[in-house]
């Protein structure tokens, strides 16, 4: 029989031109020396006034976000007296009419700067006379009635169209509004006398 020739192979290693390098060429850093590089340095107050007055500044900063997050009409700004539902429908209810509890506040200034004024003696009587005596009693049962009107027709409403909604309070919380100057309510009125959107500043 006969024999294949076997071929001579050559294990030699052939040399490589462009050798991949093996790993990064450094170590992995650790993961509490990278976190203490991205970390920002702090820099504590030198002294007991420098504390003080970097304390003011952010107590002032977080005010004025907070007083204009409120004129802006954003509820997570809102004292908690004015948060929820029904005291939203309260505030827009009292703020689209015009009441007569709300002129009492004007009206008192009235009388006190007429008090002040150097009437004339006969008609200084008659002019106090017939504001005290005739108006502050029909302005003061104005106030009354209104008040009451308007805590039980809040009520009324909120059981009505919020039923889930809690009504401790809500009365109380529309009635002394609608007393207030209406420039002068906080948080400020969202709607017109006639119920219309306030305009938005621009």
């Amino acid at each position: 029989m006969r024999r294949r020739s076997q071929t001579s192979v050559d294990d030699t290693p052939v040399p490589i031109d462009d050798p991949k390098p093996q790993g990064k060429g450094r170590p992995t850093p650790k993961r509490r020396d990278a976190e203490s590089r991205r970390r920002q340095p702090v820099s504590a107050p030198k002294d007991r006034k420098e504390a003080y007055r970097s304390m003011r500044a952010k107590q002032a900063a977080e005010r004025d976000r907070a007083r204009r997050g409120m004129l802006a009409g954003d509820e997570r700004y809102f004292p908690a007296r004015d948060k929820g539902p029904a005291r939203k429908f309260a505030r827009d209810w009292v703020d689209s009419r015009r009441l007569p509890s709300q002129y009492f506040l004007p009206f008192s200034l009235l009388i006190l700067v007429a008090t002040w004024v150097p009437w004339p003696p006969a008609i200084r009587v008659q002019v106090l006379n017939g504001v005290i005596v005739f108006g502050w009693p029909v302005m003061m049962v104005g106030v009354l009635f209104t008040s009451i009107y308007v805590a039980w027709k809040i009520k009324r409403e909120v059981a009505a169209k919020m039923p889930d909604e809690s009504l401790k309070g809500v009365g109380f919380y529309a009635a002394m509004r609608a007393l207030q100057i209406r420039k002068l309510r906080f948080p400020p009125p969202s709607v017109l006398p006639g119920g219309k959107p306030v305009p938005q500043k621009k």
